[in-house]
């Protein structure tokens, strides 16, 4: 029999931080952990999906409503002001850092947003396989670690392959949103995307305008004090055939 996989196939685009989170997160994932995070099967490692792991949708949320999944919500500013303004639409986390995902549940806990669930896992594997063939109408990346250092670029969450994985995930017609400060990191997602044959565009020019479904926050402020240009892309899930 061979050895079971102690390590992943492909490199993670992030960095897993430990350190001691305060005593209002450590209550944040006693008290309300139980609702808003969901409980993942793994695989060889913390953050990892087991592949036969399947979330069944409509169980989580109670309902069926359109579905939008964020992608590295960070500290949860965007997903839960959306899910506070959307009520009639769920809304998924997916996020890495235990004290970004405590943030997030007390937040959403007080602005008693109940349309949002978290996960806690790698990105690429929640698409791939946790969530189920077309069930996101929207995925949103802002601001994915560009990984600037040459040796480093592989890490990228937007590299090739990526397209194929968000284009299973998501609905036909549903939209696949990203923004970045990072200049060479926007070139290489809009190279990546317009190479793609299940996206197409949906902008025109060079950029796509901000989304207005994003609201700004300390990280997107501070990468314009520092004279970083915002970049948004939008891309169409084409017609499957």
């Amino acid at each position: 029999m061979p050895e079971p996989r102690t390590f992943r196939d492909e490199p993670v685009s992030f960095v897993r931080r430990s350190g001691r989170m305060s005593d209002g997160q450590e209550r944040a994932f006693e008290e309300l952990a139980p609702f808003y995070l969901l409980d993942v099967p793994r695989d060889v490692a913390f953050t990892s999906v087991h592949p036969d792991a399947r979330l069944d949708v409509a169980s989580a949320y109670g309902r069926t409503a359109q579905l939008i999944v964020e992608i590295g919500s960070g500290q949860g500013h965007a997903i839960v002001s959306a899910a506070t303004a959307r009520p009639d639409d769920d809304f998924l986390a997916v996020e890495v850092f235990r004290a970004g995902l405590a943030r997030t549940m007390l937040d959403a806990d007080t602005a008693g947003a109940r349309n949002l669930r978290l996960v806690e896992a790698n990105a690429p594997e929640v698409l791939s396989t946790y969530l189920p063939e077309a069930a996101a109408s929207e995925v949103w990346i802002f601001f994915s670690d560009p990984w600037h250092k040459k040796r480093h670029v592989k890490r990228r969450l937007i590299r090739p392959g990526f397209p194929e994985t968000a284009a299973r995930a998501l609905a036909d017609g549903g939209m696949l949103r990203l923004a970045t400060d990072w200049e060479d990191y926007a070139l290489q997602m809009r190279d990546v995307l317009d190479a793609a044959p299940d996206f197409e565009r949906a902008f025109e020019g060079e950029w796509a305008e901000r989304f207005d479904g994003r609201v700004m926050t300390a990280f997107e402020r501070k990468g314009i004090a520092k004279g970083r240009e915002i970049r948004d892309l939008t891309y169409r899930r084409v017609p499957r055939a």
